[in-house]
């Protein structure tokens, strides 16, 4: 995995990887997790009068990529929010997304669809996206979109758009991050032009702050 830099964890008995480009790496299973892209987004903005181009779709695409090449992941799964809205969902907004799956035509993609994807419908059949309906099992693991802590599992999930923030006397700064409790994993949102939600850690928790080129364990209390 030459060029990335990921932050090495141990769950479920499982090593597993975190990656500053906001996805998860399961080497023994060859297997990529992301969650909330929220392609069509831009569009949908567009649609309400708001002038946002792709071109943050066009880089998430990019960087989606990079990452698939480097692991040489065989399965890439999506914890949910593929799509963002209705209004986004056609042909026109998301040509990239067809271009980007001809470069990888028999990667398995199964998709766990979240509240978004209920709103816009299944993704175009020429992008052979699987749907699959959450809590979809894959042990030791249970992937979800939204966080539920399910006894005896340990659950994957999205959802949330997870970040925390750092203070100090005279700054402060809010980053995406991983966010970690006792049985229960939630991804940062991939998306770039998704936007964040500022976490309460509880005690015993662990916070893996997403940062440029690093992800940094964080102390919390």
């Amino acid at each position: 995995m030459s060029n990335l830099k990921s932050l090495s964890i141990t769950w479920a008995n499982e090593t597993l990887h975190l990656f500053p480009e906001r996805a998860l790496w399961w080497p023994r299973q060859s297997t990529l997790f992301i969650t909330d892209p929220h392609f069509g987004k831009a569009a949908t903005f567009r649609h309400a009068g708001i002038p946002i181009c792709e071109s943050s779709h066009d880089a998430d695409l990019l960087r989606l990529t990079h990452i698939l090449n480097q692991t040489n992941a065989q399965h890439l799964i999506i914890l949910g929010d593929f799509l963002h809205a209705r209004t986004g969902n056609n042909p026109t907004p998301l040509a990239a997304l067809p271009q980007w799956r001809a470069t990888c035509p028999g990667l398995p993609i199964p998709l766990i669809p979240g509240n978004h994807d209920r709103h816009a419908g299944p993704p175009a059949q020429s992008l052979n996206i699987e749907l699959v309906h959450g809590p979809w099992p894959l042990p030791p693991f249970t992937c979800c979109h939204e966080p539920e802590s399910l006894p005896d599992h340990f659950t994957l999930a999205g959802h949330l758009h997870p970040a925390h923030r750092l203070s100090t006397n005279n700054s402060s700064l809010t980053a995406p991050c991983f966010h970690l409790s006792q049985n229960l994993l939630i991804l940062p949102a991939f998306g770039t032009f998704t936007g964040t939600s500022r976490i309460h850690p509880k005690p015993g928790d662990k916070i893996y702050l997403v940062g440029p080129t690093e992800v940094l364990q964080i102390p919390t209390r």
